[in-house]
């Protein structure tokens, strides 16, 4: 293990990923790839998606805090002595887990797209 390493080395990467990582890196362009339209259409994408889907996380969030200081909607009962407040808070768990793992699918997509948009600019096209 080495010092300051999170890692062990059966769970790190291999000395040939770390040899060949930087050479890829010094290869490439990343200006070229930036500026390639391909990149920018999975910007768009990925903006596309990151933005409504924060917009959404936020506005759920904050309601709970608003809605039980400001009005008295979630103090009515749903479930026997469990208030409306309980159910949204619960949901707020459920939403979470839901939108981390939306996010995460999503964004292994657009990690392989832009893997692939490097893959043409290192070959030149």
């Amino acid at each position: 293990m080495k010092v300051g390493s999170v890692y062990t080395d059966e769970r790190g990467i291999s000395d040939a990923e770390v040899n060949t990582a930087p050479e890829r890196q010094a290869q490439t362009d990343f200006v070229r790839v930036t500026e390639s339209s391909r990149f920018r259409e999975l910007m768009k994408k990925k903006k596309k998606f990151i933005v409504p889907l924060t917009i959404f996380f936020m506005v759920f969030y904050f309601m709970l805090p608003i809605l039980t200081s400001y009005t008295n909607v979630l103090e009515r009962p749903a479930i026997g002595d469990i208030s409306w407040a309980w159910i949204y808070a619960g949901a707020q768990f459920i939403m979470t887990w839901v939108l981390c793992t939306v996010y995460v699918r999503r964004f292994l997509k657009f990690d392989k797209e832009a893997d692939e948009i490097i893959e043409t600019e290192i070959k030149g096209g």
